[in-house]
């Protein structure tokens, strides 16, 4: 299993990865809500501390299949705003939960998720170890 990570030359990088390069099995998550082990939305309306709660339960599924948040080889990340602050906001919460080694990734502003007071989804791609 490899994920090496790639920018440009010639597109503005703004800091971040534009892909990953990847050998191995895939891993393919659907998105992860931030609810407890009852189901219940963690931190209703806030999406920053839902950002970690998410990053922490995907890093357990991703664990219950053999690998880790490390295998990431590409993330979508869903706001429920119309905000850009939010949107960057989040963003932020996000490099901090990845520790600066963020996987390439795409944030989405969305009008609506699933479950009331829910403000964030995120789903990966992984390789598995």
């Amino acid at each position: 299993m490899t994920i090496s990570r790639f920018g440009s030359d010639a597109l503005f990088d703004g800091g971040f990865a534009y892909g990953s390069r990847v050998r191995g099995e895939q891993l393919f998550t659907a998105g992860v809500s931030p609810l407890d082990e009852h189901g219940a939305v963690v931190a209703p309306g806030d999406p920053i501390a839902q950002t970690s709660h998410v990053v922490q339960l995907l890093a357990t599924l991703l664990a219950e299949q053999g690998s880790t948040v490390d295998d990431i080889a590409k993330l979508t990340v869903y706001v429920e705003t119309a905000d850009r602050a939010d949107v960057a906001a989040v963003w932020g919460a996000v490099e901090e939960a990845f520790a600066g080694d963020t996987p390439p990734a795409v944030i989405v502003a969305v009008t609506v998720l699933p479950y009331p007071g829910q403000r964030i989804e995120i789903d990966a791609v992984t390789v598995a170890r």
